[in-house]
């Protein structure tokens, strides 16, 4: 164990060997509810399957839901590599490791679903909706991170639709497939600054090579750091679906899956305490803007913030990996920058 912990402590590396490999939220937040115990904390649970501790008004909260499945960790000398063993299963040992003595400190600690994927930020807001915080950190990402703003997102799914048919006997008939080449050229074609960015994640569409596809369709993923200009960019996505579907003849159909707000309620004394915190391990702190649980003060109009607290790569691949030792890296700063925070 490192010397950088206490009697209250744990070792992280030792919790992430634990947590790095079990897939599935009920699993590991049933972990998360029996290590809290063994801490003597009482964990509480909602229909979401958020777990918690404490009744302080900071809320330090790490997501336990993953992109990947978790598999058996290889571990080499100086990195442990699987999916899910730093986004956030890293985040997660280190916030456990030091779960009782924050706890002491009045902070409430928990561990959300839902911030992957299309998860919307349903545990985080979920907490921050019944626990109402008067802040909330984040502990997710790569040191020497520090998440200050919050980057807006808009994620919808459409889908062009018509009769089908056969390739040959059918041949006047409507397609959907034109309509989607053209959104999907003219999408790729919208001015956009640096502050934002546009992706297809998800394709689809099409039954067999001489059959006219009834169906195709897309999810779609728009980002920006500034409301309006997220909003301008959902306009004109949703203008060139309707003038596409018109062109050629085809029904439209399209849900909004999610959005995030974009902002920073992150205030002079947190980030200070971060950029201090990193410098007393001998990192110094880079402020960037991302999309994590943070998003969920930040639309609640809190304090809120996001601090890494692990080195690795890879993320939402297979080759993940992480450099155990740095979680005490980790694990230190974390520590000074709560500190720091409640005695301001």
């Amino acid at each position: 164990m490192s010397n950088l912990a206490t009697e209250t402590t744990l070792d992280p590396v030792l919790l992430l060997g634990e947590i790095a490999e079990i897939g599935g939220d009920t699993a590991r937040g049933a972990w998360v509810a029996r290590q809290l115990r063994a801490q003597g904390l009482e964990p509480q649970t909602d229909e979401l399957g958020n777990v918690w501790a404490g009744q302080g008004s900071s809320l330090l909260v790490a997501h336990i839901d993953t992109v990947l499945s978790p598999t058996p960790l290889r571990k080499e000398q100086n990195r442990w590599y699987g999916p899910a063993v730093g986004d956030n299963s890293s985040g997660v040992a280190v916030l456990m490791a030091l779960a009782s003595e924050l706890v002491a400190l009045g902070c409430t600690v928990a561990f959300n679903v839902g911030e992957e994927g299309l998860g919307n930020l349903r545990g985080a807001r979920q907490l921050v909706k019944h626990l109402r915080p008067r802040q909330m950190i984040a502990v997710d990402g790569y040191l020497p991170g520090i998440v200050s703003r919050s980057a807006g997102s808009y994620r919808m799914r459409a889908c062009f639709m018509g009769p089908g048919g056969h390739a040959w006997g059918d041949r006047e008939a409507p397609s959907p497939v034109p309509a989607l080449g053209q959104t999907l050229a003219q999408m790729y074609a919208l001015e956009r600054t640096s502050d934002t960015s546009l992706n297809v994640g998800r394709l689809w569409g099409g039954k067999a090579i001489n059959a006219i596809p009834q169906e195709v369709g897309f999810e779609l993923d728009l980002r920006a750091l500034e409301a309006p200009v997220l909003a301008q960019k959902a306009a004109q996505v949703q203008e060139i679906l309707m003038e596409a579907a018109r062109r050629f003849n085809v029904r439209l159909e399209f849900e909004v899956l999610g959005e995030r707000p974009a902002g920073s309620t992150a205030t002079p004394a947190m980030l200070e305490a971060a950029r201090r915190a990193l410098g007393e391990v001998g990192l110094e702190a880079q402020f960037t803007a991302g999309s994590t649980d943070a998003s969920a003060g930040v639309e609640a109009g809190i304090p809120a913030i996001t601090l890494s607290v692990y080195r690795g790569g890879g993320a939402h691949t297979p080759e993940e990996w992480v450099e155990p030792e740095s979680l005490y890296l980790g694990l230190q700063a974390l520590r000074s920058f709560m500190r720091q925070l409640l005695q301001t």
